[in-house]
């Protein structure tokens, strides 16, 4: 099982620049390459300071100039708010600026605040549609001339400028959830990418389950790989108390979470106050114990105790989360005790 980092720039007060946040973006990544990970995911987001990403690319490809090795994924493209044209060149274009480090993940969105506003009010639970249509259509885009008449795009002949470097194409993940999101994903040679979010290990074995009925499914098709995301916070062994931080750090990012998913309250210039710990009295899973034991919170020890298990089930990727919220400190700290006492173990 590799690793890989997951990471934006998120900023919760505007105490810290936007520059100062790329720097420390940049930084994490290098000690994630530097520390044997594969690959770092930068998502699509919009308008909203606690994830600060309107494109993966140019962040990508800024990053391709700051590393060597360490692939670069798109976690995720957001199907509705592309053109297919536009997704098949930035892209490809990312491929070439790395070389052939680009990993091209797309989903089909969550927030219906981004759809307000990126995608005329367009129901989020909609998206899928765009997503199975833009796949396809990227894919051919990147192999040569191409015309396309779907439901939602209609194009004449084009291509994609510039070609991929890698051929056919660079690898292609699918953010899943429901059984025919794996389907999806698995019948078009796609890999997945699942998060469990607060739930607990059960769920990882829920959506393993889901990909591996996919596979099954779909004997003609080379088996995908299958990405695990979780919130990860390391603390020190000599620490028993250590968890505490994390768990209250997760605690206030799904507080925030809820808050823009709920879609109930205008930002204030991108900033929005978590829901009250009050909303969640009766939601164990808001508790900081259950946190503990959900999001990837513990010592060194107990962390590869628990990944060991992700490995037993065949899940190929673990994607260590940063943001949660705590400072730059706290998240270099984190991952460094991740790099020096848990990678190894899996090597």
């Amino acid at each position: 099982m590799r690793f890989s980092l997951f990471v934006h720039m998120e900023r919760w007060d505007d105490q810290v620049t936007h520059r100062q946040l790329l720097e420390d973006l940049t930084e994490l990544t290098q000690m994630a390459e530097a520390g044997g990970f594969s690959t770092v995911w930068i998502g699509e987001h919009h308008s909203m300071e606690y994830t600060i990403s309107p494109s993966p690319m140019p962040l990508l490809a800024y990053l391709a100039g700051q590393t060597t090795t360490i692939r670069l994924g798109a976690g995720t493209v957001i199907a509705p708010f592309w053109n297919p044209i536009r997704a098949a060149g930035e892209c490809a274009l990312l491929d070439v600026i790395s070389n052939g480090r680009a990993e091209i993940g797309l989903a089909r969105g969550a927030y219906q605040f981004e759809f307000d506003r990126m995608a005329g009010g367009l129901p989020a639970t909609d998206g899928g549609k765009h997503l199975r249509e833009l796949v396809p259509a990227v894919r051919k885009l990147w192999q040569g001339d191409y015309a396309h008449d779907g439901e939602i795009w209609k194009f004449p002949t084009s291509t994609s400028v510039p070609k991929p470097v890698q051929q056919p194409t660079p690898p292609m993940w699918i953010a899943a959830r429901d059984p025919d999101s794996h389907d999806f994903a698995v019948r078009s040679g796609c890999n997945v990418m699942v998060t469990p979010l607060m739930k607990d290990d059960e769920e990882v074995v829920d959506l393993k389950r889901k990909f591996d009925t996919a596979v099954a499914n779909h004997p003609e098709v080379p088996r995908p790989e299958i990405m695990v995301l979780r919130h990860t916070y390391v603390h020190a062994a000599d620490d028993p108390d250590g968890w505490r931080a994390g768990a209250a750090a997760v605690n206030r990012f799904y507080r925030t979470f809820d808050a823009w998913f709920g879609n109930k309250i205008t930002p204030v210039d991108g900033f929005l106050e978590p829901s009250p710990e009050s909303k969640f009295a009766e939601r164990p899973e808001f508790q900081l114990e259950s946190l503990h034991h959900s999001a990837m919170i513990g010592t060194p020890d107990e962390v590869i105790a628990r990944l060991r298990t992700y490995q037993d089930l065949g899940v190929d990727e673990f994607s260590f989360w940063s943001d949660n919220g705590m400072s730059h400190e706290d998240k270099r700290r984190s991952l460094q005790l991740f790099i020096d006492q848990v990678v190894p173990a899996f090597q």
